[in-house]
This record gives C-alpha cells, sequence and structure tokens, in this order.
C-alpha cells in the first residue's frame, strides 16, 4: 500500500508511546489519522499536532468503539490502515504466598478478565469492525486495507506474573494468521509485531538505574527499544503487499530465563 494523504488510518492507544509513534510515521507520508484513545489530554494535543482527529474510545465497550469509529470515518473517510497499540499489563503470580502471613491467596479472575478484554478481545473488536467497513472500499494496487497488531515476547516468553498479560498476547499471535486467511479475498492483510522491552510510558516512570539494568539485558542493541523502531516496521508490513498473516518478533534477540 502506497502511503499518502489519499490514505486513512486508525491507531488504537495513540496518545502515547507505539501508538503515537506510528501515528507520527504515517502522518510524515500524508496519511489522515485519527487516533483511539482515553487520554483526552494527549490525544487532542498530538491529534492537533498532525491534522488528525482524537476519538476518546474504551476498546473494551462495544458503543464507544463504535462511536470513535463513526467520528473518525466522518472526519477523515473509511480507514484503509488499523494499528493496534491500545493494551495494558499486571504482574500477579497464578497462586502465591504473603511474605509476612503465609496467607495463600489466587490470582483475582476480575483482573485476569481485564487484560483479556483490553488486549485481546479489545484488540479483535477493533479488527472485526474495520474489517467490515474497509470491505465497503475500491481496491487500490490490489489492496483494501492492512492491519498491524501488537503482541509482546511474553507471548512467547511469558515471566513469573504475566500469566494474564501472556495469555492476551498470545491469543492476538495465535489469531493473527486465521484472521489474514479470513479477510484474504477481500484484499485485506494483517500482521503482529511482538515488541520486547521499549521505552514506553509504561517504564518511563521507572528510575533511569532500573531503565538501563533493563536495557542491559538486551543482547544487541544493548538498550531499551524505541517506539519509532516499533513505527518503522508497522510501516513497513503496511507498504510491503507481501507481508501478510506474520508475527515478527521486535526484542534485539531477547530471550528471557524466569525472574
Amino acid at each position: 500500500m502506497k502511503l499518502s494523504s489519499d490514505i486513512s488510518a486508525v491507531i488504537t492507544g495513540g496518545a502515547s508511546g507505539l501508538g503515537a509513534a506510528t501515528a507520527r510515521q504515517l502522518a510524515s507520508h500524508g496519511v489522515k489519522v485519527a487516533l483511539f484513545d482515553l487520554n483526552e489530554e494527549k490525544g487532542e494535543a498530538l491529534a492537533k499536532e498532525l491534522g488528525g482527529v482524537f476519538c476518546k474510545v474504551n476498546v473494551t465497550d462495544e458503543a464507544s468503539v463504535d462511536a470513535g469509529f463513526e467520528k473518525a470515518r466522518a472526519a477523515i473517510g473509511q480507514e484503509r490502515i488499523l494499528v493496534n497499540c491500545a493494551g495494558t499489563g499486571n504482574a500477579v503470580k497464578t497462586a502465591s504466598r504473603d511474605k509476612e502471613s503465609g496467607a495463600i491467596k489466587h490470582f483475582p479472575l476480575d483482573a485476569f478478565n481485564m487484560i483479556i478484554q483490553i488486549n485481546l478481545v479489545g484488540t479483535f473488536r477493533c479488527i472485526a469492525k474495520s474489517a467490515a467497513g474497509m470491505m465497503t472500499l475500491d481496491p487500490i494496487d490490489g489492496e483494501r486495507g492492512a492491519m498491524v497488531n501488537t503482541a509482546s515476547v511474553a507471548a512467547e516468553d511469558g515471566q513469573i506474573g504475566q500469566a494474564a498479560y501472556s495469555a492476551s498476547k498470545g491469543g492476538v499471535v495465535g489469531m493473527t494468521l486465521p484472521i489474514a486467511r479470513d479477510l484474504s479475498r477481500e484484499l485485506i492483510r494483517v500482521n503482529t509485531i511482538l515488541p520486547g522491552i521499549f521505552n514506553t510510558p509504561l517504564l518511563q516512570g521507572a528510575p533511569e538505574n532500573v531503565k538501563q539494568a533493563l536495557g542491559a539485558q538486551v543482547p544487541n542493541p544493548a538498550r531499551l527499544g524505541n517506539p519509532e523502531e516499533y513505527a518503522s516496521l508497522a510501516e513497513q508490513m503496511i507498504t510491503n503487499a507481501y507481508f501478510n498473516g506474520e508475527d515478527v518478533r521486535l526484542d534485539g534477540a531477547i530471550r528471557m530465563a524466569p525472574r
């Protein structure tokens, strides 16, 4: 797909981090962008900077997502690009003992379900609704649209306390190829990026020595990933017409032992 001002894109989680970097990357080619996020202040500011539109969207809420797509399409037209960056995580052991009392407790299931609803179901909800919209378009150069999802190396390499997060991201990886096959006759491509340890808002509050220690675990380059590097790969997945049904790690070759 050739990027230009004739193309519109929706980026979930677009107000910061990986989503914001991708929005900037696409907008640099003239693409009209709609940012789905809950952070109104950052989202509105970035949309103004890029000449796009901000839509306050909760990906776990059907009506909210519908309203977001309606607003985005009214402002910039039917999207041919969807990039799913909305997501979150937690760290809770499946079952554990209290360090002081020894009391045994298990992972609260509502917390487990919340991560699945945001990272997995929320991603699929946006894919399904965007795909239905893309199907109304005429193909350009043999394509109606392209989608990029965000999983994590935790999908394959989950750490202690990451059962919910790994399950949600593993689900994103697992559904990538079937969705690509579902949408193949409609000329819509689907790929997924599995980022490693990236310098995103989730880490920006950590002390500098902690971030340096995390970056030092990466074989090469020995640092945290930059959101712009994610955006670069997302652009390649969107523009390379033979990139389809793939799950690609973007992690500096990190493979983590349990910790």
